[in-house]
Protein backbone atom coordinates (compact mmCIF):
# COMPACT_ATOMS: atom_id res chain seq x y z
CA UNK A 1 0.00 0.00 0.00
CA UNK A 2 1.66 3.40 -1.03
CA UNK A 3 2.38 5.62 1.89
CA UNK A 4 1.83 9.76 1.93
CA UNK A 5 5.70 10.83 2.89
CA UNK A 6 5.78 13.89 4.51
CA UNK A 7 8.73 15.74 6.53
CA UNK A 8 7.90 17.29 9.95
CA UNK A 9 8.79 20.64 10.03
CA UNK A 10 11.75 21.81 12.22
CA UNK A 11 11.86 25.17 13.98
CA UNK A 12 15.17 26.63 13.69
CA UNK A 13 15.52 28.55 16.60
CA UNK A 14 14.39 26.30 18.59
CA UNK A 15 16.78 23.61 17.27
CA UNK A 16 19.71 25.88 17.78
CA UNK A 17 18.59 27.07 21.65
CA UNK A 18 18.98 23.06 21.69
CA UNK A 19 22.39 22.84 20.73
CA UNK A 20 23.41 26.19 22.73
CA UNK A 21 21.81 25.15 26.53
CA UNK A 22 22.80 21.01 25.91
CA UNK A 23 26.21 21.32 23.70
CA UNK A 24 24.75 18.29 21.40
CA UNK A 25 24.96 18.15 17.84
CA UNK A 26 22.83 19.77 15.32
CA UNK A 27 21.29 16.38 14.27
CA UNK A 28 20.63 15.45 18.39
CA UNK A 29 19.22 18.65 18.87
CA UNK A 30 16.93 18.52 15.57
CA UNK A 31 15.69 14.83 16.86
CA UNK A 32 15.15 16.13 20.39
CA UNK A 33 13.18 18.93 19.16
CA UNK A 34 11.29 16.91 17.10
CA UNK A 35 10.42 14.53 20.35
CA UNK A 36 8.76 17.33 22.05
CA UNK A 37 12.02 17.79 23.94
CA UNK A 38 12.56 21.58 24.33
CA UNK A 39 13.67 22.45 27.82
CA UNK A 40 16.65 21.48 29.90
CA UNK A 41 15.04 19.60 32.67
CA UNK A 42 12.97 17.57 29.55
CA UNK A 43 16.23 16.96 27.80
CA UNK A 44 18.89 16.47 30.89
CA UNK A 45 16.07 13.71 31.65
CA UNK A 46 15.58 12.19 29.07
CA UNK A 47 19.36 11.32 28.33
CA UNK A 48 20.51 10.86 32.00
CA UNK A 49 20.57 7.20 32.10
CA UNK A 50 21.63 7.00 35.93
CA UNK A 51 20.75 3.66 37.40
CA UNK A 52 19.68 6.48 40.49
CA UNK A 53 17.22 7.88 37.62
CA UNK A 54 14.64 4.94 38.93
CA UNK A 55 12.18 5.51 41.36
CA UNK A 56 12.43 3.55 44.61
CA UNK A 57 10.51 0.05 44.49
CA UNK A 58 8.28 1.41 47.15
CA UNK A 59 6.84 3.98 45.62
CA UNK A 60 5.32 0.97 43.06
CA UNK A 61 1.61 0.69 44.17
CA UNK A 62 1.38 -2.48 46.02
CA UNK A 63 5.06 -3.40 46.06
CA UNK A 64 5.08 -2.82 50.34
CA UNK A 65 1.57 -4.79 50.73
CA UNK A 66 2.84 -8.12 48.51
CA UNK A 67 6.59 -7.82 49.84
CA UNK A 68 4.94 -8.58 53.68
CA UNK A 69 2.93 -11.28 52.00
CA UNK A 70 5.37 -13.09 50.32
CA UNK A 71 7.99 -12.05 53.28
CA UNK A 72 6.09 -13.76 55.75
CA UNK A 73 5.50 -16.88 53.15
CA UNK A 74 8.90 -17.07 52.82
CA UNK A 75 9.00 -17.33 57.18
CA UNK A 76 6.97 -19.49 57.44
CA UNK A 77 8.17 -22.00 54.44
CA UNK A 78 4.88 -21.69 52.65
CA UNK A 79 5.18 -23.49 49.51
CA UNK A 80 5.16 -20.35 46.38
CA UNK A 81 4.17 -20.78 43.12
CA UNK A 82 5.48 -18.37 40.26
CA UNK A 83 2.47 -18.06 37.70
CA UNK A 84 3.64 -16.91 34.65
CA UNK A 85 2.74 -16.07 30.97
CA UNK A 86 4.09 -17.49 28.09
CA UNK A 87 5.37 -14.42 26.35
CA UNK A 88 8.86 -13.20 26.61
CA UNK A 89 7.65 -10.51 29.07
CA UNK A 90 6.14 -13.38 31.27
CA UNK A 91 8.96 -15.85 31.00
CA UNK A 92 11.75 -12.89 32.03
CA UNK A 93 9.14 -11.82 35.01
CA UNK A 94 8.93 -15.48 35.88
CA UNK A 95 12.81 -15.93 35.85
CA UNK A 96 13.18 -12.84 37.62
CA UNK A 97 10.78 -13.43 40.73
CA UNK A 98 11.70 -17.31 40.64
CA UNK A 99 16.01 -16.56 41.06
CA UNK A 100 14.84 -13.91 43.70
CA UNK A 101 13.09 -15.92 45.94
CA UNK A 102 15.96 -19.22 45.67
CA UNK A 103 18.46 -16.16 47.11
CA UNK A 104 15.69 -15.24 49.59
CA UNK A 105 15.47 -19.06 50.73
CA UNK A 106 11.79 -19.65 50.07
CA UNK A 107 10.03 -22.67 48.86
CA UNK A 108 9.32 -21.73 45.84
CA UNK A 109 8.74 -23.62 41.90
CA UNK A 110 6.84 -22.01 39.16
CA UNK A 111 4.46 -22.86 36.46
CA UNK A 112 3.72 -21.22 33.21
CA UNK A 113 0.99 -22.21 30.70
CA UNK A 114 0.92 -24.10 27.66
CA UNK A 115 -0.12 -21.48 24.92
CA UNK A 116 -1.89 -23.93 22.97
CA UNK A 117 -3.88 -25.79 26.02
CA UNK A 118 -4.06 -23.62 28.75
CA UNK A 119 -4.40 -19.88 27.14
CA UNK A 120 -3.72 -17.05 28.99
CA UNK A 121 -3.49 -16.12 32.19
CA UNK A 122 -4.99 -17.57 35.52
CA UNK A 123 -7.22 -20.88 35.36
CA UNK A 124 -9.27 -22.36 37.64
CA UNK A 125 -8.14 -25.75 36.45
CA UNK A 126 -4.03 -24.77 36.66
CA UNK A 127 -4.80 -23.35 40.46
CA UNK A 128 -6.43 -27.10 41.37
CA UNK A 129 -2.99 -28.34 39.67
CA UNK A 130 -0.95 -26.15 41.62
CA UNK A 131 -3.11 -26.54 45.30
CA UNK A 132 -2.85 -30.29 44.44
CA UNK A 133 1.46 -29.68 44.47
CA UNK A 134 1.24 -27.75 47.64
CA UNK A 135 0.76 -24.22 46.61
CA UNK A 136 0.01 -22.22 49.60
CA UNK A 137 0.77 -18.87 47.86
CA UNK A 138 0.49 -17.75 44.47
CA UNK A 139 2.34 -15.06 42.88
CA UNK A 140 1.37 -14.23 39.00
CA UNK A 141 3.88 -12.63 36.95
CA UNK A 142 2.64 -10.26 33.70
CA UNK A 143 -0.93 -11.73 34.24
CA UNK A 144 -4.06 -11.93 36.49
CA UNK A 145 -5.13 -8.28 36.79
CA UNK A 146 -8.58 -9.38 35.11
CA UNK A 147 -8.70 -12.62 36.80
CA UNK A 148 -11.11 -11.71 39.40
CA UNK A 149 -13.09 -15.42 39.46
CA UNK A 150 -10.15 -17.19 39.37
CA UNK A 151 -8.24 -15.32 42.15
CA UNK A 152 -11.68 -15.57 44.26
CA UNK A 153 -11.39 -19.45 43.72
CA UNK A 154 -7.81 -19.63 44.95
CA UNK A 155 -8.79 -17.55 48.06
CA UNK A 156 -11.95 -19.66 48.74
CA UNK A 157 -8.93 -22.89 48.66
CA UNK A 158 -6.72 -21.42 51.40
CA UNK A 159 -4.49 -19.76 48.93
CA UNK A 160 -3.12 -16.51 49.24
CA UNK A 161 -2.78 -14.59 45.71
CA UNK A 162 -0.07 -12.17 44.89
CA UNK A 163 -0.83 -10.42 41.38
CA UNK A 164 1.54 -8.90 39.76
CA UNK A 165 0.96 -6.76 36.12
CA UNK A 166 0.58 -4.00 33.86
CA UNK A 167 -1.76 -4.68 31.36
CA UNK A 168 -5.33 -2.93 31.19
CA UNK A 169 -7.56 -2.78 34.34
CA UNK A 170 -11.20 -4.27 34.21
CA UNK A 171 -13.65 -3.11 35.32
CA UNK A 172 -13.51 -4.34 38.93
CA UNK A 173 -9.85 -5.94 40.44
CA UNK A 174 -9.36 -9.52 41.77
CA UNK A 175 -9.52 -10.07 45.33
CA UNK A 176 -6.03 -10.54 45.84
CA UNK A 177 -3.78 -10.42 48.92
CA UNK A 178 -1.64 -7.77 47.48
CA UNK A 179 -2.08 -6.15 43.85
CA UNK A 180 1.42 -5.01 42.29
CA UNK A 181 0.04 -2.56 39.15
CA UNK A 182 1.92 0.86 38.01
CA UNK A 183 -1.64 2.10 37.82
CA UNK A 184 -4.00 1.03 40.12
CA UNK A 185 -6.76 3.35 40.79
CA UNK A 186 -6.27 5.87 43.30
CA UNK A 187 -2.48 6.01 42.86
CA UNK A 188 -0.54 8.24 41.42
CA UNK A 189 2.79 6.38 40.24
CA UNK A 190 4.20 8.81 37.50
CA UNK A 191 4.86 6.34 34.97
CA UNK A 192 2.46 3.72 34.10
CA UNK A 193 4.31 2.39 30.90
CA UNK A 194 6.37 -0.66 32.79
CA UNK A 195 5.81 -3.90 31.44
CA UNK A 196 5.20 -6.98 33.41
CA UNK A 197 9.23 -7.67 33.87
CA UNK A 198 9.97 -4.35 34.85
CA UNK A 199 6.94 -4.76 37.61
CA UNK A 200 9.05 -8.21 38.55
CA UNK A 201 12.14 -6.37 39.03
CA UNK A 202 10.80 -3.12 41.28
CA UNK A 203 9.13 -5.99 43.66
CA UNK A 204 12.50 -8.18 43.88
CA UNK A 205 14.24 -4.97 44.23
CA UNK A 206 12.21 -4.50 47.17
CA UNK A 207 12.10 -8.08 48.62
CA UNK A 208 16.12 -7.97 48.70
CA UNK A 209 16.37 -4.48 50.53
CA UNK A 210 13.42 -5.77 52.91
CA UNK A 211 15.75 -9.23 53.60
CA UNK A 212 18.74 -7.14 54.03
CA UNK A 213 16.76 -4.35 56.29
CA UNK A 214 18.56 -1.94 54.04
CA UNK A 215 18.31 0.26 50.58
CA UNK A 216 22.12 -0.39 50.35
CA UNK A 217 22.45 -4.41 49.21
CA UNK A 218 25.62 -6.63 49.59
CA UNK A 219 27.69 -7.81 46.38
CA UNK A 220 25.92 -11.24 45.75
CA UNK A 221 22.36 -9.07 46.54
CA UNK A 222 23.64 -6.32 44.19
CA UNK A 223 25.03 -9.28 41.58
CA UNK A 224 21.36 -10.56 41.57
CA UNK A 225 19.99 -7.36 40.60
CA UNK A 226 22.22 -6.68 38.03
CA UNK A 227 21.10 -10.17 36.40
CA UNK A 228 17.50 -9.11 37.03
CA UNK A 229 17.77 -5.79 35.23
CA UNK A 230 18.81 -7.47 32.32
CA UNK A 231 15.98 -10.24 32.07
CA UNK A 232 13.72 -6.84 32.74
CA UNK A 233 15.32 -5.27 29.93
CA UNK A 234 14.59 -8.43 27.59
CA UNK A 235 10.70 -8.28 28.82
CA UNK A 236 10.61 -4.44 28.35
CA UNK A 237 11.85 -4.21 24.51
CA UNK A 238 9.56 -7.32 23.51
CA UNK A 239 6.33 -6.03 24.97
CA UNK A 240 6.64 -2.98 22.91
CA UNK A 241 5.97 -0.61 26.17
CA UNK A 242 7.28 2.95 25.68
CA UNK A 243 11.20 3.07 25.99
CA UNK A 244 10.69 6.27 27.69
CA UNK A 245 11.34 7.26 31.47
CA UNK A 246 12.27 4.53 33.96
CA UNK A 247 11.90 1.98 30.20
CA UNK A 248 14.99 3.84 28.91
CA UNK A 249 16.91 3.28 32.24
CA UNK A 250 16.34 -0.35 32.28
CA UNK A 251 16.92 -1.04 28.91
CA UNK A 252 20.32 1.05 28.98
CA UNK A 253 21.60 -0.71 32.05
CA UNK A 254 20.39 -4.49 31.11
CA UNK A 255 21.79 -4.38 27.55
CA UNK A 256 25.56 -3.13 29.73
CA UNK A 257 24.75 -6.13 32.39
CA UNK A 258 23.47 -9.23 30.08
CA UNK A 259 26.74 -10.38 29.12
CA UNK A 260 28.38 -10.71 32.73
CA UNK A 261 25.29 -11.60 34.76
CA UNK A 262 23.19 -13.70 32.49
CA UNK A 263 22.43 -17.44 33.48
CA UNK A 264 24.56 -20.24 31.14
CA UNK A 265 21.67 -20.30 29.34
CA UNK A 266 20.79 -17.25 28.18
CA UNK A 267 24.70 -16.76 27.80
CA UNK A 268 24.28 -19.98 24.90
CA UNK A 269 20.97 -18.57 23.51
CA UNK A 270 22.85 -15.14 23.11
CA UNK A 271 25.98 -17.03 20.75
CA UNK A 272 23.90 -18.98 18.78
CA UNK A 273 22.03 -15.72 18.49
CA UNK A 274 25.35 -14.37 17.55
CA UNK A 275 25.14 -11.55 19.56
CA UNK A 276 28.29 -12.69 21.65
CA UNK A 277 30.91 -10.96 19.92
CA UNK A 278 29.47 -7.83 19.70
CA UNK A 279 31.13 -4.86 21.34
CA UNK A 280 28.21 -3.69 22.40
CA UNK A 281 24.32 -4.93 22.65
CA UNK A 282 21.71 -2.59 21.60
CA UNK A 283 17.93 -3.00 21.52
CA UNK A 284 17.84 -4.34 18.53
CA UNK A 285 19.35 -7.11 19.26
CA UNK A 286 16.68 -7.79 21.74
CA UNK A 287 13.84 -7.11 19.44
CA UNK A 288 15.15 -9.15 16.28
CA UNK A 289 17.36 -12.03 17.49
CA UNK A 290 17.34 -12.59 21.46
CA UNK A 291 13.48 -11.94 22.54
CA UNK A 292 11.93 -14.04 18.97
CA UNK A 293 14.08 -17.55 20.37
CA UNK A 294 12.30 -16.84 23.38
CA UNK A 295 8.70 -15.94 22.37
CA UNK A 296 9.44 -19.23 19.37
CA UNK A 297 9.43 -21.45 22.91
CA UNK A 298 6.31 -19.99 24.16
CA UNK A 299 4.32 -19.81 20.44
CA UNK A 300 5.34 -23.70 20.25
CA UNK A 301 4.27 -24.90 24.14
CA UNK A 302 7.67 -24.89 25.60
CA UNK A 303 7.15 -21.48 27.58
CA UNK A 304 8.60 -23.68 30.46
CA UNK A 305 11.72 -24.95 28.86
CA UNK A 306 12.14 -20.76 28.16
CA UNK A 307 12.16 -20.24 31.65
CA UNK A 308 14.34 -22.84 33.21
CA UNK A 309 16.95 -21.25 30.27
CA UNK A 310 16.49 -17.78 31.33
CA UNK A 311 17.32 -19.25 35.18
CA UNK A 312 19.61 -22.23 34.27
CA UNK A 313 23.96 -22.30 35.40
CA UNK A 314 24.10 -25.91 34.09
CA UNK A 315 26.73 -25.14 31.68
CA UNK A 316 25.63 -28.72 29.92
CA UNK A 317 21.89 -28.16 30.40
CA UNK A 318 22.51 -24.72 29.30
CA UNK A 319 24.05 -25.80 25.76
CA UNK A 320 20.95 -28.59 25.74
CA UNK A 321 18.30 -25.55 26.27
CA UNK A 322 19.68 -23.16 23.74
CA UNK A 323 19.86 -25.39 21.10
CA UNK A 324 16.27 -26.96 21.25
CA UNK A 325 15.16 -23.33 21.42
CA UNK A 326 17.10 -22.22 18.53
CA UNK A 327 15.81 -25.76 16.52
CA UNK A 328 12.18 -23.82 17.56
CA UNK A 329 12.89 -20.66 16.44
CA UNK A 330 13.48 -22.40 13.00
CA UNK A 331 10.52 -24.19 13.32
CA UNK A 332 8.46 -20.75 13.96
CA UNK A 333 9.41 -19.12 10.95
CA UNK A 334 8.60 -21.54 8.65
CA UNK A 335 4.79 -21.74 10.47
CA UNK A 336 5.25 -18.01 10.35
CA UNK A 337 5.47 -17.75 6.53
CA UNK A 338 3.11 -20.68 5.64
CA UNK A 339 0.35 -18.45 7.69
CA UNK A 340 1.02 -14.74 6.23
CA UNK A 341 1.14 -16.58 2.81
CA UNK A 342 -1.96 -18.55 3.19
CA UNK A 343 -3.47 -14.76 4.65
CA UNK A 344 -2.52 -12.50 1.92
CA UNK A 345 -3.67 -15.23 -0.39
CA UNK A 346 -7.14 -14.74 1.32
CA UNK A 347 -6.83 -10.92 1.22
CA UNK A 348 -6.00 -11.27 -2.32
CA UNK A 349 -9.16 -13.28 -3.45
CA UNK A 350 -12.18 -12.14 -0.83
CA UNK A 351 -11.14 -8.47 0.63
CA UNK A 352 -10.16 -5.28 -0.79
CA UNK A 353 -7.77 -3.73 1.73
CA UNK A 354 -8.42 -0.20 0.12
CA UNK A 355 -11.99 0.01 0.96
CA UNK A 356 -11.94 -1.77 4.19
CA UNK A 357 -10.92 -0.39 7.39
CA UNK A 358 -9.85 -3.74 9.03
CA UNK A 359 -8.95 -6.96 8.22
CA UNK A 360 -10.41 -10.11 9.90
CA UNK A 361 -9.10 -13.40 8.65
CA UNK A 362 -9.92 -17.00 9.45
CA UNK A 363 -8.83 -20.41 8.77
CA UNK A 364 -9.10 -24.12 9.78
CA UNK A 365 -6.00 -25.10 11.93
CA UNK A 366 -3.32 -21.94 11.80
CA UNK A 367 -1.01 -22.58 14.37
CA UNK A 368 -2.08 -20.87 17.53
CA UNK A 369 1.34 -19.95 18.63
CA UNK A 370 2.03 -17.98 15.16
CA UNK A 371 -0.65 -16.42 14.64
CA UNK A 372 0.39 -13.09 16.75
CA UNK A 373 3.04 -12.88 14.43
CA UNK A 374 1.52 -13.19 10.97
CA UNK A 375 -1.24 -10.57 12.40
CA UNK A 376 0.83 -8.18 12.59
CA UNK A 377 3.30 -8.69 9.41
CA UNK A 378 -0.34 -8.15 7.58
CA UNK A 379 -1.15 -5.30 9.69
CA UNK A 380 2.40 -3.54 8.77
CA UNK A 381 2.12 -4.31 4.69
CA UNK A 382 -1.86 -3.37 4.58
CA UNK A 383 -1.79 -0.88 7.28
CA UNK A 384 -5.09 -2.18 8.68
CA UNK A 385 -5.94 -3.57 12.12
CA UNK A 386 -5.48 -7.39 11.65
CA UNK A 387 -7.58 -10.14 13.22
CA UNK A 388 -5.89 -13.89 12.57
CA UNK A 389 -8.66 -16.39 13.45
CA UNK A 390 -7.71 -20.08 14.03
CA UNK A 391 -10.36 -22.32 13.68
CA UNK A 392 -11.02 -26.02 14.83
CA UNK A 393 -12.95 -27.85 11.89
CA UNK A 394 -14.07 -30.30 14.36
CA UNK A 395 -15.35 -27.58 16.63
CA UNK A 396 -13.74 -29.05 19.70
CA UNK A 397 -12.85 -25.55 20.66
CA UNK A 398 -13.90 -21.76 19.82
CA UNK A 399 -12.13 -20.05 17.10
CA UNK A 400 -9.14 -18.18 18.88
CA UNK A 401 -7.70 -15.13 17.07
CA UNK A 402 -4.64 -12.68 17.50
CA UNK A 403 -5.27 -8.54 17.07
CA UNK A 404 -2.29 -6.29 16.04
CA UNK A 405 -2.49 -2.92 14.67
CA UNK A 406 0.12 0.21 12.83
CA UNK A 407 -2.55 2.82 12.29
CA UNK A 408 -3.40 4.07 15.97
CA UNK A 409 -6.22 2.15 16.32
CA UNK A 410 -6.83 1.42 20.09
CA UNK A 411 -7.66 -2.07 19.60
CA UNK A 412 -9.26 -2.71 23.16
CA UNK A 413 -11.49 0.19 22.75
CA UNK A 414 -13.06 -1.34 19.48
CA UNK A 415 -13.04 -5.20 21.10
CA UNK A 416 -15.21 -3.29 24.06
CA UNK A 417 -17.39 -1.76 21.55
CA UNK A 418 -18.36 -5.65 19.38
CA UNK A 419 -17.69 -7.70 22.71
CA UNK A 420 -21.27 -9.23 22.35
CA UNK A 421 -19.86 -11.48 19.69
CA UNK A 422 -16.75 -12.73 21.44
CA UNK A 423 -16.17 -15.48 24.32
CA UNK A 424 -13.60 -13.82 25.83
CA UNK A 425 -10.97 -10.72 24.52
CA UNK A 426 -8.38 -9.24 26.38
CA UNK A 427 -4.82 -7.07 26.00
CA UNK A 428 -4.30 -3.57 25.27
CA UNK A 429 -4.27 -1.10 22.67
CA UNK A 430 -1.49 -2.30 20.48
CA UNK A 431 -2.43 -6.06 20.61
CA UNK A 432 -4.97 -8.26 22.02
CA UNK A 433 -6.41 -11.26 22.15
CA UNK A 434 -10.04 -13.24 21.19
CA UNK A 435 -11.78 -16.25 21.60
CA UNK A 436 -15.20 -16.29 19.16
CA UNK A 437 -18.15 -18.76 18.26
CA UNK A 438 -16.99 -19.52 14.47
CA UNK A 439 -20.47 -18.68 13.55
CA UNK A 440 -20.47 -15.24 14.72
CA UNK A 441 -17.06 -14.12 13.04
CA UNK A 442 -19.08 -12.61 9.98
CA UNK A 443 -21.16 -9.88 12.41
CA UNK A 444 -18.04 -9.58 14.58
CA UNK A 445 -16.08 -8.38 11.66
CA UNK A 446 -18.75 -6.24 10.63
CA UNK A 447 -19.14 -4.57 13.93
CA UNK A 448 -15.78 -4.57 14.42
CA UNK A 449 -15.00 -2.54 11.27
CA UNK A 450 -17.77 -0.06 12.25
CA UNK A 451 -15.44 0.01 15.68
CA UNK A 452 -12.21 0.89 13.80
CA UNK A 453 -14.17 3.69 11.21
CA UNK A 454 -15.75 5.30 14.89
CA UNK A 455 -12.39 5.78 15.87
CA UNK A 456 -10.69 6.90 12.26
CA UNK A 457 -11.89 7.60 9.14
CA UNK A 458 -10.92 5.61 5.97
CA UNK A 459 -9.23 8.37 5.16
CA UNK A 460 -6.59 8.26 7.68
CA UNK A 461 -5.95 4.52 7.25
CA UNK A 462 -3.79 5.94 4.32
CA UNK A 463 -0.31 5.21 5.38
CA UNK A 464 1.79 8.62 6.61
CA UNK A 465 5.28 7.90 6.39
CA UNK A 466 6.58 11.00 9.02
CA UNK A 467 10.67 11.62 8.13
CA UNK A 468 12.49 13.28 10.46
CA UNK A 469 14.92 14.73 7.87
CA UNK A 470 15.87 15.35 4.23
CA UNK A 471 19.80 13.89 4.38
CA UNK A 472 22.71 13.24 1.89
CA UNK A 473 23.94 9.44 1.86
CA UNK A 474 27.58 11.34 2.12
CA UNK A 475 26.73 12.69 5.89
CA UNK A 476 25.66 9.39 7.01
CA UNK A 477 28.89 8.50 8.85
CA UNK A 478 29.95 6.83 12.07
CA UNK A 479 30.09 10.07 13.64
CA UNK A 480 26.94 10.85 12.85
CA UNK A 481 26.13 8.00 14.10
CA UNK A 482 27.62 8.05 17.50
CA UNK A 483 25.57 11.55 17.99
CA UNK A 484 22.29 9.57 17.16
CA UNK A 485 23.81 6.94 19.84
CA UNK A 486 22.74 10.02 22.59
CA UNK A 487 19.12 9.08 21.72
CA UNK A 488 19.26 5.04 22.46
CA UNK A 489 18.24 3.01 23.49
CA UNK A 490 16.13 2.84 20.54
CA UNK A 491 12.33 1.12 20.91
CA UNK A 492 8.34 2.14 20.71
CA UNK A 493 7.74 5.97 21.45
CA UNK A 494 11.35 6.98 20.88
CA UNK A 495 12.23 5.11 17.68
CA UNK A 496 15.37 5.18 15.14
CA UNK A 497 14.72 8.99 13.61
CA UNK A 498 13.51 8.19 10.16
CA UNK A 499 15.76 10.02 7.11
CA UNK A 500 15.14 10.45 3.61
CA UNK A 501 17.84 11.14 0.66
CA UNK A 502 16.26 11.76 -2.86
CA UNK A 503 17.74 11.39 -6.46
CA UNK A 504 19.44 8.00 -5.41
CA UNK A 505 20.86 5.78 -7.97
CA UNK A 506 21.22 1.86 -7.46
CA UNK A 507 24.60 0.37 -7.92
CA UNK A 508 23.78 -2.82 -9.02
CA UNK A 509 20.26 -4.42 -9.44
CA UNK A 510 18.84 -5.18 -5.80
CA UNK A 511 19.05 -8.59 -4.61
CA UNK A 512 17.02 -11.34 -2.47
CA UNK A 513 18.77 -12.53 0.75
CA UNK A 514 17.79 -14.99 3.24
CA UNK A 515 16.76 -18.93 2.87
CA UNK A 516 13.68 -18.04 0.92
CA UNK A 517 14.59 -15.33 -0.60
CA UNK A 518 12.12 -13.07 1.45
CA UNK A 519 14.57 -9.98 2.35
CA UNK A 520 16.31 -7.54 0.27
CA UNK A 521 19.64 -6.20 -0.16
CA UNK A 522 20.92 -3.15 -2.10
CA UNK A 523 23.81 -0.81 -2.92
CA UNK A 524 22.46 2.80 -3.33
CA UNK A 525 24.56 5.32 -4.94
CA UNK A 526 24.37 9.33 -4.67
CA UNK A 527 26.64 11.44 -6.06
CA UNK A 528 29.83 10.02 -4.87
CA UNK A 529 28.91 8.20 -1.94
CA UNK A 530 27.55 4.84 -1.97
CA UNK A 531 25.93 2.96 1.13
CA UNK A 532 24.05 -0.41 1.48
CA UNK A 533 20.38 -1.05 2.55
CA UNK A 534 18.38 -3.81 3.58
CA UNK A 535 14.84 -4.05 3.49
CA UNK A 536 13.79 -7.17 6.16
CA UNK A 537 10.41 -8.95 4.76
CA UNK A 538 10.79 -6.52 1.29
CA UNK A 539 12.36 -9.48 -1.03
CA UNK A 540 9.90 -8.70 -3.45
CA UNK A 541 10.48 -5.15 -3.86
CA UNK A 542 14.04 -6.60 -6.14
CA UNK A 543 11.60 -6.46 -8.83
CA UNK A 544 11.07 -2.97 -8.60
CA UNK A 545 14.69 -2.02 -7.88
CA UNK A 546 16.55 -3.61 -10.97
CA UNK A 547 16.64 -0.39 -13.46
CA UNK A 548 20.58 1.21 -12.89
CA UNK A 549 19.77 3.94 -14.98
CA UNK A 550 16.59 5.24 -12.99
CA UNK A 551 16.37 7.47 -9.89
CA UNK A 552 14.63 6.58 -6.44
CA UNK A 553 13.77 8.26 -3.11
CA UNK A 554 14.02 6.31 -0.17
CA UNK A 555 13.01 6.78 3.46
CA UNK A 556 15.03 4.46 6.22
CA UNK A 557 16.59 4.70 9.48
CA UNK A 558 20.28 4.37 9.37
CA UNK A 559 22.29 2.35 11.45
CA UNK A 560 26.02 0.38 12.30
CA UNK A 561 26.28 -3.15 10.85
CA UNK A 562 28.70 -4.88 12.94
CA UNK A 563 30.94 -7.34 11.20
CA UNK A 564 33.88 -9.12 12.09
CA UNK A 565 35.26 -5.66 14.18
CA UNK A 566 34.54 -3.84 11.57
CA UNK A 567 31.57 -0.83 11.91
CA UNK A 568 30.05 0.38 8.51
CA UNK A 569 26.64 2.65 8.30
CA UNK A 570 24.28 0.71 6.26
CA UNK A 571 20.21 2.07 5.77
CA UNK A 572 17.16 -0.09 6.79
CA UNK A 573 14.72 0.93 4.02
CA UNK A 574 10.97 1.81 4.94
CA UNK A 575 9.85 2.67 1.88
CA UNK A 576 11.05 3.67 -1.62
CA UNK A 577 9.75 6.08 -4.85
CA UNK A 578 11.10 7.03 -8.29
CA UNK A 579 12.52 10.30 -7.90
CA UNK A 580 8.92 12.99 -8.12
CA UNK A 581 8.79 16.59 -6.90
CA UNK A 582 9.99 17.51 -3.08
CA UNK A 583 9.06 16.04 -0.25
CA UNK A 584 5.64 17.89 1.38
CA UNK A 585 6.44 19.32 4.50
CA UNK A 586 3.97 18.29 7.49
Amino acid sequence: MAMQWSIRPHDAEVIQAIERSTNVSPVVAQILALRGLTNNDQINSFLDLKMTGLRPPQELPGVNQAVDVIDSAIKNQKKIFIYGDYDADGMTSTAILFRCLQLLDADVSYFVPNRLNDGYGLSIDNLKKLKGRGAKLIISVDCGIASVDEVQFARDEGMEVVVTDHHHLGPSLPPANAIVHPGIPGTNYPFTGLCGAGVAFKLAWALCQHHCGSAKLPEKYRNFLFGAISLAAIGTVCDVVPLLDENRIIVHHGLNCMRQYSSQGLKHLMRLAKCEDKPKLNSEDIGFSIGPRLNAAGRLGQAQLGVELLTCDLEERAEQLATYIEELNKNRKKLEKRITDGAKKLIKENHDPEQEPALVLTEPDWHLGVIGIAAGRIASTYHRPTIVISTDPLNNRPGVGSCRTSCGVDLYKALQGCQQHLIKFGGHKAAAGISIDPQNIDAFREDFCEQVISQIGINELIPDLEIDAEAFIGHLTIGMMNELEKLAPFGQDNPLPVLCATQVQLVDPAKTMGADGSHLSVQLKQHDSTIRGVAFGKGEWAAELSDTDAFFDFAFRPVINEFRGRRNVEVQLIDFRPSQSPVATA
